[in-house]
């Protein structure tokens, strides 16, 4: 198994394995993705997307700024990848 696709499979885990310290529980209310298969060649050369849901801003503010495994996850994915984008956005209920 390629090394990229084992680091994008790993990313899927951090739902359970990123923790608020106030709780040790995981805070990730979803996190899903997978490879492109667009057929309109509007993908800009990025391969993959990924969509974490989180209950709160303040928990996406904590993932983003202090989780220590989405830090040290992130610092070891760097590498292996071309490019990032991030978007944050509301869903309207």
């Amino acid at each position: 198994m390629p090394v990229k696709h084992i680091a994008f499979r790993q990313l899927l885990t951090l739902k359970t394995d990123c923790l608020l310290p106030t709780t040790q529980k995981p805070y990730i209310k979803s996190i899903s993705g997978g490879q492109d298969i667009s057929i309109e060649g509007r993908q800009n050369s990025f391969t993959h997307a990924f969509v974490a849901e989180f209950e709160s801003v303040a928990d996406r503010d904590y993932y983003v700024r202090e989780d220590p495994y989405h830090a040290q996850f992130a610092q070891g994915l760097g590498p292996l990848l071309g490019g990032v984008q991030v978007l944050d956005f509301f869903v309207p209920e």
